[in-house]
């Protein structure tokens, strides 16, 4: 008999059976009333994971990639200057589209495993007297290489030079299972997608936008027809969608926001965070090393770590995958080679990353790592076992 591991990929991620099952049901007509009256709702509730008011949640059948390009396209026109530093693939992956779209991209080249500069941005923006710079781009959650950037402290760089350039983030592996809060970080533009912190297959790339940002559609000269925000936008504000709407991740959105609000935002940070601790506590066991640079820049969605010299990270996990069925996160980029990553995010528990400890140790066993087996399983349960401790021991004096 097949039995079905769980993943442990930063995305797509284990999707749970409520909204699995939510995602099997018949076709409806998307031009009927009971299309519109589950669009509204949908969108009213992204915009609390956003954890903004002022700003319009807009939704299109793609991944994260297209709401970059949506973002992009929709506020900017060709030869307008944008300010990006590259800290890791995904930085650079933006940075290509925008060379794409004819924008003129001046780069930051940053070590990979460091976070947005945003003193190095302040620098920049402090010299651009005349605000040839239109967008400041940066990457939340540089899945790559598994460190979260301080988008607060990039803003504080607009403010303080009082620079006027849109801020675009990329949230696409951060939003819905770490702390993101558009409007009090002075977000433009926010980009996400179904297939990670939502639980959801591939197929809905989610962005998120600013009332400065709509106001520069109008003046955007880049091409953009499936991805025109104006379509979008006109169309939901009369409940439907200017062409077909993948119903069926609709219908599993509406779950997973239903049980991410059902745990409450808050409790959904901290499960990651502890999940995400653990396995950092197992990996020191190890003896291995994070690619982030230091702690205030660990991600708590994914970690990326070095295998030791001479050792290969691509053998390592198609080891794992091949012998126990269990997918890691291979290493892009400047990591190819270097470095695995453990996805740790979505509908994930103490219990599942657990058994993902365990299997990675079992393939650096077999490869001859210098690892004792059990070291990091159990760095990771005493660490489990002391935050259940802790949280019987609150429900109790709650209680």
């Amino acid at each position: 008999m097949q039995i079905e591991n769980p993943v442990f990929i930063p995305g797509p991620t284990n999707m749970p059976d409520q909204i699995r099952q939510a995602m099997q049901i018949q076709t409806i007509d998307h031009r009927s009333p009971a299309f519109s009256e589950r669009l509204n709702p949908l969108l009213s509730d992204l915009k609390k994971v956003f954890k903004t008011r002022v700003g319009e949640v807009i939704t299109f059948p793609a991944s994260g990639t297209g709401g970059w390009e949506a973002a992009v396209t929709n506020t900017l026109s060709p030869g307008d200057k944008v300010l990006v530093a590259r800290y890791g693939m995904f930085s650079h992956r933006w940075i290509d589209l925008c060379q794409r779209h004819k924008l003129e991209v001046e780069i930051i080249e940053c070590q990979w495993g460091s976070g947005a500069p945003a003193e190095r941005f302040a620098e920049r923006l402090a010299r651009d007297s005349e605000h040839e710079i239109k967008a400041l781009l940066v990457t939340h959650n540089e899945t790559a290489t598994g460190v979260r950037s301080d988008i607060a402290a990039v803003r504080h760089a607009l403010n303080d030079t009082d620079h006027p350039a849109m801020l675009y983030v990329d949230c696409v592996s951060s939003l819905a299972s770490m702390d993101f809060r558009m409007d009090e970080w002075g977000v433009d533009l926010a980009v996400s997608g179904s297939q990670k912190g939502f639980m959801l297959s591939t197929g809905l790339a989610i962005v998120a936008a600013s009332q400065k940002a709509i106001a520069a559609i109008d003046s955007a000269q880049c091409p953009r027809c499936f991805f025109d925000f104006r379509d979008m936008l006109d169309a939901n504000r009369n409940g439907g969608y200017p062409y077909t709407p993948p119903i069926q991740i609709f219908n599993g959105l509406r779950v997973s926001l239903d049980l991410l609000l059902e745990e409450g935002l808050d409790n959904v940070f901290a499960r990651h965070y502890r999940i995400a601790e653990g396995i950092r506590r197992a990996i020191a066991a190890w003896g291995l090393e994070l690619c982030a640079i230091s702690p205030d820049l660990y991600s708590d969605t994914v970690s990326a770590i070095y295998v030791p010299e001479g050792f290969d990270s691509n053998i390592l996990t198609e080891h794992a995958y091949h012998k126990y069925g269990v997918s890691f996160g291979i290493g892009l980029g400047e990591m190819n080679g270097k470095a695995f990553r453990i996805g740790h995010l979505g509908a994930l528990s103490d219990v599942i990353a657990l058994s993902g400890l365990s299997a990675m140790e079992m393939a650096m066993k077999d490869l001859n790592y210098n690892i004792e087996p059990g070291s990091g399983v159990a760095a990771a349960q005493e660490y489990y076992r002391t935050c259940a401790e802790e949280m019987l021991l609150n429900l109790s004096k709650a209680g």
